[in-house]
């Protein structure tokens, strides 16, 4: 869950061929997050900088946890360097309520103690070889996950790096064709990873599924949209919003995207960007439309004949629950996924510009809590067909 505690892991069964360039994909991992945080002073890196994120020393601390875990100890058979930040670093034993209190690294001491741990991954790939691959493809996207969460703590915190640098990039997709709708015909289709490749627990079984005809956007909701929705009572009109979106809309004066200013959008015509479920399903009711399915997302997505345009810019919301697929089976443990199962999580589907390529997947599914706005995440509405 990119925005949340864990990182993925591929299915024990499932082996990966070993990858040549593994050292340089961990070498390209570390450097993009040492740039992040490369100009800021220690005591941002020390702060909260809001209640819902882990200060960023303790995301890099974890990191290096992580990865000291699964390559050096359980992968190359050797201790682990600090044992006694083990729990310090676990998402589990130390919610993000406390992770500011806690004695975590600072400053020097977190970068040295992410180095070193470095350079012993690095031996036991040397000295031991990447195995099937898995475990260092683990660590890498582990990371890559990470450092989208810290840019998701700098945009909260106003901070570089928050935000795209320069020109916004267009995501994934055809040539604009302007707005409109794809229509989707109904049938059968496959969802899910297969199981050549890396892939995270909930993401397999690959199963079938039969849809119904669905109208799709062409592209995920523009700004410019958005700001007519708010210009138009879009955040007054109580007959949009879900009981529950009513209620944390109005405990928490809820009036616009996180992160727009008094004069609105800077970008009008790029996808609207930091909005809750919540948000997503009222603004989709005001349209006479809905939210997609992940079964409907994943299906346009890779859909030839017409293909979405833009996927990539924002991650997207879906109707749907984070549940698991027909004969899911929790890997390593059943808290990667399994215990956020059920009710309370939506399911996002895409990625974002924020996210590595290495990450970027039609299969991938991210997840957080329906009130959740410092996800890079849009929308892109749907339709029965009538």
């Amino acid at each position: 869950m990119i925005g949340g505690e864990n990182a993925g892991y591929a299915q024990p069964s499932m082996a990966i061929a070993a990858h040549p360039e593994l050292g340089d994909a961990l070498r390209h991992a570390r450097a993009r997050t040492l740039a992040l945080v490369a100009a800021l002073p220690a005591a941002e890196l020390e702060r909260v900088q809001h209640p819902l994120m882990s200060p960023l020393d303790w995301d890099l601390g974890h990191i290096a946890a992580y990865e000291d875990l699964w390559i050096v100890h359980r992968h190359g058979g050797g201790e682990l360097l600090r044992p006694d930040l083990a729990d310090l670093y676990d998402a589990f034993e130390t919610p993000r309520a406390v992770r500011g209190e806690i004695p975590i690294l600072r400053g020097q001491d977190v970068l040295d103690y992410i180095a070193a741990v470095r350079a012993r991954g690095l031996e036991v790939l040397d000295q031991v070889g990447p195995g099937d691959g898995t475990l260092f493809e683990l660590v890498v996207r582990h990371e890559a996950q990470h450092t989208e969460t810290m840019r998701q703590t700098l945009f909260l915190a106003g901070l570089p790096g928050g935000r795209p640098a320069g020109p916004v990039p267009r995501g994934r997709g055809a040539p604009s064709r302007g707005d409109g709708w794809i229509e989707v015909p109904g049938g059968p289709s496959e969802m899910g990873a297969g199981a050549a490749g890396f892939a995270f627990d909930n993401e397999r079984p690959r199963h079938r599924v039969e849809l119904p005809a669905f109208r799709i956007a062409r592209r995920p909701v523009t700004n410019a949209t958005w700001l007519r929705f708010c210009e138009g009572g879009g955040y007054e009109r109580r007959e949009w919003w879900s009981d529950e979106g009513w209620a944390w809309k109005e405990e928490y004066d809820i009036t616009h995207p996180e992160g727009w200013t008094a004069g609105g959008p800077i970008r009008a015509d790029r996808p609207v960007m930091h909005v809750s479920w919540f948000e997503a399903d009222a603004f989709a009711r005001s349209q006479g439309a809905r939210l997609p399915t992940e079964a409907e997302w994943e299906k346009a997505s890779t859909w030839t004949r017409e293909p979405l345009e833009q996927i990539g810019e924002v991650w997207e919301w879906t109707a749907s629950h984070f549940t698991g697929y027909p004969g899911f089976a929790a890997h390593p443990y059943r808290e990667y996924s399994e215990v956020f199962f059920g009710d309370r999580y939506r399911v996002l589907r895409g990625w974002s510009w924020a996210t590595e390529r290495r990450v970027r997947s039609t299969t991938f599914r991210n997840w957080d809590l329906p009130e959740r706005r410092q996800i890079f995440a849009g929308v892109r509405l749907a339709k029965d067909v009538t």
